[in-house]
């Protein structure tokens, strides 16, 4: 990562009292829809789009759209991706406290998205650059209830210090926190279930089904020593919880077809989290979930 000058801007922009602080990344997505197998070393006919991504800022979004107060935390480059994504994340009426870094470029990836399977190639860019600083900065937002952080930031040793210190400090404040597991494949490279462990203690954990496996059970119930309460998302099949109060279920929403799964754990999450901080039921809660994410794959791209 190229040396850089931070240039922080002001504080907060579009700041009023938040109630829900979320941290991760912010990226360009690239979406690539394509019928049937990759030409490799030749042409593959797609539909290519651009739009605003990362688990946490679509999060943020989803958040928004469900009418909760929120704010997004983050580092983007002093590029023009960077004006974009950050300019779409106040349309959408999202609070930022977003360091900007010259240098340095916002991060991209790449989504590739066929029979409503993802293959995803990331460049992390700036939001690697992710410090204590910028969740000291965040955490002085007025009335913050609840802080949600991606595991993206965990999986990146450059940023992970930050992430703990996040939760750790959040939950000091009197916060509730929620964590996401975010994706199999790095989660398993790290340990599972021993790398969480290490991972402050949060009263929430979400984590969709190939994420619970690798955590060592698809039952919510199982998993209960890594978090308060425990999210499993099933896709089609609903999902389920487990917590202090016992457990619960939900089914899915019938769809008529998927045409991008990208962003639907980032709207179940947002779901979920406005009806269990309005006081919902685990089970309106894990409803709630199910409808974001129903509306999430039914269009291109990880927003609404």
């Amino acid at each position: 990562m190229p040396a850089a000058t931070d240039r922080r801007g002001p504080p907060h922009v579009g700041a009023g009292v938040v109630t829900v602080l979320v941290i991760g990344d912010v990226v360009t997505d690239i979406l690539t829809v394509h019928e049937g197998p990759l030409a490799i070393g030749s042409d593959t006919i797609a539909s290519v789009r651009i739009a605003g991504g990362g688990s946490a800022a679509n999060t943020a979004v989803w958040l928004a759209a469900a009418g909760s107060a929120v704010a997004f935390a983050g580092v983007a480059g002093e590029d023009e991706p960077g004006d974009a994504r950050l300019a779409e994340l106040h349309q959408a009426g999202v609070t930022t406290s977003v360091r900007r870094v010259p240098g340095v470029a916002t991060g991209t990836v790449v989504v590739l998205t066929s029979d409503a399977e993802r293959t995803m190639f990331t460049d992390r860019g700036a939001n690697r650059l992710l410090a204590r600083a910028d969740i000291e900065r965040a955490l002085a937002l007025p009335g913050l209830r609840h802080l949600h952080l991606s595991a993206y930031v965990l999986f990146d040793p450059d940023c992970a210090p930050a992430g703990r210190f996040a939760l750790e400090e959040a939950r000091r404040r009197g916060l509730t926190t929620s964590l996401d597991a975010a994706s199999a494949a790095p989660l398993e490279q790290l340990g599972g279930a021993k790398f969480l462990s290490s991972v402050p203690r949060t009263s929430l954990l979400f984590a969709n089904l190939d994420e619970a496996r690798v955590l060592g059970s698809p039952d919510p119930a199982d998993l209960r020593h890594l978090a308060d309460g425990v999210i499993v998302k099933s896709g089609a099949a609903g999902a389920s919880w487990a917590g202090p109060d016992g457990t619960a279920s939900a089914p899915g929403r019938r769809l008529p077809a998927i045409v991008d799964p990208t962003g639907a754990g980032d709207a179940f999450a947002a779901g979920f989290l406005t009806a269990w901080l309005a006081g919902e039921t685990p089970h309106a809660a894990l409803d709630a979930g199910n409808k974001l994410g129903a509306r999430a794959v039914a269009k291109l791209g990880g927003r609404p």
